[in-house]
């Protein structure tokens, strides 16, 4: 089994034009064609919060959003999102609360593919690094509370500067920390902010940024993704 699993802090869908365009988003990601995406900064800051990306626009396309239950407007929780493609069974969800001073949080979705449980966790973390390293552990021992211990995807946007140290040094036992690449400022990129991580068994057939022409000016950081594969049992 294969499948893509996509990162995308899309900047409430404004663009480095300063216009709002949810079409623009939907776009990238019919570009990227994730089985799985988590999205990041995707629903407005004040108010009610309701999401950048219309149900009604997202009716229209491959995914739906995992159920969180928090506001009728909002598809995620502090900005959090994730997408499955339709077809793909979810079984569960729920938040992460992370300890922070910020907006910042975490959310989780159990799915089943073709029979096999997943876990997949969206998360945008902190600017500081203490609170990276804090909220990188409340997320495992979220983890180690769930029931069954299945194959496990965690992406977002980490806010991690270090290419190998700070918060990722909480990886251990099996995790595996991808970098796929620069993704920060997506006009031209310096930083790999966005990373996925996965648990132990997953094959990795590629690991890369998304830097196509609507990716470039549609949000201040570029997509990431990975083709993961579970061997059969």
């Amino acid at each position: 089994m294969q499948l893509t699993f996509a990162s995308y802090n899309i900047h409430k869908g404004i663009g480095l034009d300063r216009r709002r365009d949810p079409e623009r988003i939907i776009a990238v990601l019919r570009e990227i064609d994730a089985d799985v995406i988590a999205l990041q900064e995707a629903d407005r800051r004040f108010g009610d919060r309701v999401s950048v990306l219309p149900l009604q626009v997202l009716d229209e396309t491959p995914y739906r959003p995992v159920p969180l239950s928090m506001r009728p407007d909002s598809i995620g929780w502090h900005g959090n999102a994730i997408l499955v493609r339709r077809g793909i069974e979810i079984t569960g969800s729920g938040i992460v609360p992370l300890p922070t001073l910020e907006p910042r949080g975490a959310i989780r979705a159990d799915l089943v593919v073709d029979g096999t449980c997943l876990r997949v966790v969206g998360m945008h973390l902190d600017l500081s690094g203490l609170r990276r390293r804090q909220q990188v552990r409340t997320v495992l021992a979220h983890l180690a509370t769930c029931p069954g211990k299945h194959p496990a995807v965690l992406m977002g946007d980490f806010n991690e500067w270090a290419q190998h140290g700070g918060c990722f040094r909480e990886f251990h036992g099996g995790w595996r920390v991808l970098a796929p690449g620069r993704s920060f400022p997506s006009r031209r990129p310096v930083a790999q902010l966005d990373r996925i991580v996965i648990s132990d068994g997953w094959q990795v057939h590629k690991a890369c940024v998304h830097h196509s022409a609507l990716a470039a000016r549609g949000s201040d950081h570029l997509p990431v993704f990975a083709r993961l594969g579970l061997p059969k049992i």
